[in-house]
């Protein structure tokens, strides 16, 4: 496989998490619910947690929500971001209630007194600030849109570079896509800041998924990217499913097994979706320990008499699915033929004994 050769950035520490410079890519979301509904905000990134969600970012739109993150902190274990949007006064507010991270869109916060003292704040509890730029809410326009958001961030890096604040870390998201390929591409090329990556606005959840990974692959293929979303109309756990595909299948991250399955054809007479979705659901218990143990593997489920056996064959592990049976190998060897109803089960049995 090519090894991908990364952007060589700073390196900016959010809560316990490291970002840039020879640290991996990190895996976020953003909370649906605002900070203020506690109970609701702590239960979501409890399962963003479990999902394999590196830092989570949550809605301040006013004071209560702002004090609300001091609650929140006591509940969960990974980094928290503030989204911060008009008023510079809700950030000074977050700082003090102990957020991880501040986002500060260039677009809507923009008069230097004001950034300049959430700069200072954050200099002052050593937490970075990102400075998240989207082409909904832009103050200066250009000819094309990736001059646009290049153009907002790099005015705004002057309020920085003279507070001498260095904790940087920069989004350009737009919802197209070649505007914001291009746009990360030319701020790349101008700072050594880590960049956050992701797309914005991107439809129904299909048309986010396809948009998503379209231009987060490509920007992470050209060795750009330490942090990423995968933004979804869609619940946040599917965010992070989406962004650790998008990673594992880069070998950027490993986050468990490859799987690799027929799309199924008029060959084929087993509902291979079904077994496949009970082996991921069995895949999804294994604890992260367990998981990370599978590094580097390729598991195999298929249900085509063409190239089922092949594809199953030169898996680590794999079963090949006929009309009434299921023919398992191991490293290219029939190890046992197996009833249908009880394929899946036995070929994750065999899994799980050998970790």
């Amino acid at each position: 496989m090519l090894k991908i050769k990364r952007r060589q950035t700073r390196t900016v520490s959010i809560g316990k998490v490291r970002i840039g410079k020879g640290y991996p890519v990190a895996v976020q979301s953003m909370v649906k619910v605002r900070a203020c509904n506690v109970t609701r905000a702590v239960e979501e990134i409890r399962k963003l947690e479990l999902a394999g969600c590196d830092i989570v970012r949550i809605a301040v739109e006013d004071p209560k929500d702002a004090r609300a993150i001091k609650d929140i902190k006591k509940s969960i274990n990974i980094p928290l971001v503030a989204d911060i949007h008009f008023d510079h006064r809700l950030a000074l507010l977050a700082v003090e209630a102990g957020v991880d991270k501040i986002r500060l869109n260039p677009g809507n916060i923009y008069r230097a007194q004001h950034v300049r003292a959430v700069i200072d704040a954050a200099k002052n509890a050593r937490i970075p600030i990102r400075v998240g730029a989207n082409s909904g809410s832009l103050r200066i326009k250009g000819r094309d849109g990736a001059s646009a958001l290049v153009a907002s961030v790099v005015d705004y890096l002057k309020i920085f570079k003279k507070a001498r604040f260095n904790d940087i870390v920069i989004s350009l998201k737009g919802s197209d896509i070649t505007d914001t390929i291009a746009a990360y591409e030319k701020m790349a090329h101008l700072c050594d800041f880590p960049l956050h990556v992701g797309m914005t606005a991107t439809g129904l959840p299909l048309d986010g998924i396809v948009k998503s990974s379209v231009g987060i692959g490509i920007l992470l293929f050209k060795g750009i990217g330490d942090t990423i979303r995968a933004s979804l109309l869609d619940e946040p756990g599917q965010e992070v499913a989406v962004a650790k595909f998008l990673l594992n299948s880069l070998g950027l991250r490993d986050f468990g097994p490859e799987l690799i399955c027929c799309p199924t054809c008029g060959r084929c007479e087993v509902n291979l979706l079904k077994k496949v979705q009970r082996f991921q659901e069995l895949l999804d218990r294994l604890p992260r320990a367990q998981r990370s143990k599978l590094k580097d593997r390729k598991i195999a489920l298929m249900g085509c008499v063409v190239n089922g056996p092949g594809e199953a064959r030169e898996a680590d592990l794999g079963i090949a699915f006929s009309r009434h049976k299921g023919v398992i190998f191991k490293k290219s060897k029939i190890i046992s033929t197996v009833s249908l109803d009880r394929g899946e089960e036995t070929l994750f049995a065999i899994l799980k004994k050998g970790l």
